[in-house]
């Protein structure tokens, strides 16, 4: 009878054993099996899908094998995130994370089905970029404060647009109406481009947006940049005014970008992945387009990414309990 305990023991150490096996193979088999796929839980056309499309370009030829670029939109990133976090964790399904996705949404949605802090391998920070506010050419707005005081004199009779529930542009939106007192309605869009789209043909009269998706629209004239949200002017508009500089004290908002594969992927292609695109933004050229989209990269390794998470979801839980802040 005795005999039986000492079988499921020996029983189970094969098993782990085995199991240890099967994952130090699919390491070393990494990345020959199948394409990889990198989730990007925006609409085409933003930030992240530009970041995104360069990254994939660059790791497919790093890694010789093709990494596709699959748009997952909805939700403020929701969508995408969740669809990775369940995703089987074996390097082939890498996701472009975010501020939103992995510091905002936990707290603003509290009933999403993913846990930002355990269903993810942070793999490595792309970058910071700042957000602007705009407005639509033909609005009457000129300055921060015709905002202010026309969200003040009209309470919630005033839109702003954003990518999305939970993202960047929306939270930057509802920092400012934390900071200013102004009433503005948020629209979420599933995306930047729709809700950029929408700004120009005057569907909503403001929105909050990345300064590099921004730039185009705003060199054309179709709509004004009134303020940037980082505690310093962008290089990417350089002649705009910060949120301070034009009167909102305090204010200093910054999205993120970032690379992540499933929680429980072998440490092995985590850190492969993470050498292997920390050479990529290495090179001038790549380093040159990440700088024209606004991002400020710093070196960073797994788990210093990991620190920099932790401290962004302090971060935003008390900005977002303190504001009070709900979706809509």
């Amino acid at each position: 009878m005795k005999a039986f305990p000492l079988l499921r023991r020996t029983f189970a150490v094969l098993a782990l054993t085995t199991l240890s096996a099967a994952s130090a193979h699919a390491a070393d088999d990494w990345p020959r099996a199948k394409p990889i796929t990198l989730v990007v839980p925006f609409a085409p056309g933003g930030t992240s899908d530009i970041l995104g499309r360069l990254i994939a370009q660059e790791l497919g030829a790093s890694l010789s094998q093709t990494v596709l670029v699959e748009n997952k939109g909805g939700a403020g990133g929701v969508l995408g995130a969740d669809a990775v976090a369940r995703a089987k964790p074996d390097g082939y399904t890498l996701l472009l994370g975010t501020i939103a996705t992995h510091a905002i949404n936990p707290s603003l949605l509290p009933g999403i089905n993913y846990n930002a802090a355990k269903d993810f391998a942070p793999v490595i920070l792309l970058g910071s970029i700042s957000n602007v506010l705009l407005v639509g050419a033909n609005q009457p707005y000129k300055s921060v404060q015709d905002v202010v005081a026309a969200g003040k004199a009209n309470p919630d009779t005033i839109a702003f647009g954003s990518a999305g529930q939970g993202t960047s542009q929306h939270l930057s939106g509802e920092v400012f109406k934390q900071l200013t007192g102004a009433h503005l309605t948020h629209v979420p869009y599933r995306g930047s481009a729709p809700a950029i789209q929408d700004l120009i043909g005057g569907q909503i009269p403001s929105s909050f947006e990345t300064a590099l998706v921004a730039l185009p629209y705003v060199q054309s004239g179709k709509v004004r940049a009134l303020a940037v949200t980082s505690a310093k002017r962008t290089e990417v508009m350089p002649d705009v005014p910060t949120m301070q500089e034009a009167g909102v004290a305090g204010f200093d908002v910054s999205s993120w970008q970032a690379i992540y594969a499933p929680a429980n992927t072998p440490p092995a292609v985590v850190d492969r992945l993470n050498k292997a695109i920390a050479a990529i933004i290495a090179k001038p050229d790549v380093n040159g387009k990440m700088k024209g989209l606004g991002l400020a990269y710093t070196p960073n390794t797994p788990a210093e990414f990991t620190a920099f998470q932790t401290g962004e979801q302090a971060k935003w839980a008390k900005i977002i309990a303190d504001g009070k802040l709900r979706v809509q």
